[in-house]
């Protein structure tokens, strides 16, 4: 047990300090006016560099984001299966699906789903 406190404390410690090194190494004090652009290549822009996105296409993602968060809740669902009550599951697994479901619905009603307008 002691052994195991003493090597914890020694990890966290070891880390703390490479941690406090890396901040006080990497500080930066030069500053370009090249390196502050927008632009990683250092050339200034030929027309406006904050030009406006497609608002669709940030919706599409948001809503792509947010079935693959879903799609990783289903997965454990999927691993226990075997380990629990089979009707509590169903259930469980069910009203997910029906919520998914409803989502997907909404979204297409609101003609989230349609690329062009």
């Amino acid at each position: 047990m002691i052994l195991m406190m003493l090597s914890s404390i020694t990890i966290i410690f070891i880390s703390n300090m490479i941690m406090i090194l890396a901040m006080i190494l990497s500080k930066k004090s030069f500053k370009d006016r090249e390196k502050c652009s927008p632009f990683e290549c250092g050339f200034d822009p030929k027309s406006s560099a904050r030009n406006p996105f497609s608002l669709h296409f940030f919706l599409i993602t948001v809503i792509f984001l947010i079935f693959d968060v879903e799609i990783a809740l289903i997965f454990p669902m999927i691993y226990t299966f075997m380990m629990t009550n089979f009707i509590l599951w169903t259930k469980t697994i069910f009203f997910f699906i029906i919520m998914l479901l409803v989502g997907l619905y909404h979204e297409w009603n609101q003609n989230m789903l349609n690329w062009t307008n």
